[in-house]
């Protein structure tokens, strides 16, 4: 690993904006018309999340920091462009500082349905906005070392990142509440230590079926995540 060149890895981003209402500021669940119309510019770079008032947007596959920047940087601009044109705003945060979960409405998909018949108000509660990290690397065995070497930065860099300290109209007391709402899911925090890429395997062959825990392959090779509150900034999103 000690001739390691950042050349081996692939990088994608994505964010997750909140969708608001200019008038009253609170979110709008707008039964995802910034996707469709999204879609019609910049194809699948733009999708709806589970909650209608969430759009999320994903790079293409990037060589390095700088290219994902101006490609974030575009994303944003194109979307808040649609938004304006639907009389829409959208934003960047980990939370909503004010609107309440349980008048939003939930996207209409199987997937989605599947996830709240199974986590019920868990999943419901879960109106958070998260930037997503992938790394691509060239094989199982690498992702693996780095991934048991990144769990000693992982609390240092989600400090760095935190910007939700409100939720339903409260001051919560923490940095990032957004963390202590996702910590509902079954599927988050640190990941374990892995001796090898086997120890790994037999891992996952102890856990049910439809749990999937395996990063597709979106952005080159096996790719890993780490997952941050939306910045507000572009800037802050690829910052080195």
């Amino acid at each position: 690993m000690a001739s390691l060149s950042y050349k081996q890895f692939t990088l994608g981003i994505e964010e997750e904006y909140m969708v608001i209402d200019p008038e009253t500021r609170e979110l709008k669940s707008h039964d995802q018309k910034i996707v469709h119309e999204g879609q019609k510019v910049i194809k699948d770079k733009v999708k709806a999340e589970m909650h209608q008032a969430v759009v999320e947007v994903g790079t293409d596959i990037c060589r390095d920091i700088d290219e994902a920047f101006v490609d974030v940087g575009t994303l944003r601009k194109t979307i808040s462009g649609i938004a304006d044109e639907l009389g829409l705003w959208v934003g960047a945060s980990g939370t909503h500082p004010f609107s309440h979960w349980e008048s939003q409405l939930i996207t209409e998909h199987v997937r989605y349905n599947e996830i709240v018949n199974e986590l019920q108000e868990a999943a419901r509660s879960n109106l958070i906005f998260g930037l997503h990290v992938h790394v691509g690397m060239e094989n199982r065995e690498m992702a693996i070392h780095i991934a048991n070497s990144a769990r000693y930065f992982l609390p240092h860099i989600f400090a760095l990142s935190t910007n939700s300290p409100f939720w339903e109209g409260r001051t919560t007391g923490y940095k990032s509440f957004r963390t202590k709402v996702f910590d509902k899911f079954p599927r988050t925090g640190i990941p374990d230590y892995f001796d090898s890429i086997e120890a790994y395997d037999n891992y996952i062959k102890l856990l049910v079926k439809p749990i999937v825990l395996i990063m597709p392959r979106k952005y080159g090779g096996t790719s890993g995540c780490i997952r941050f509150s939306t910045p507000l900034s572009s800037g802050y999103a690829t910052c080195p």
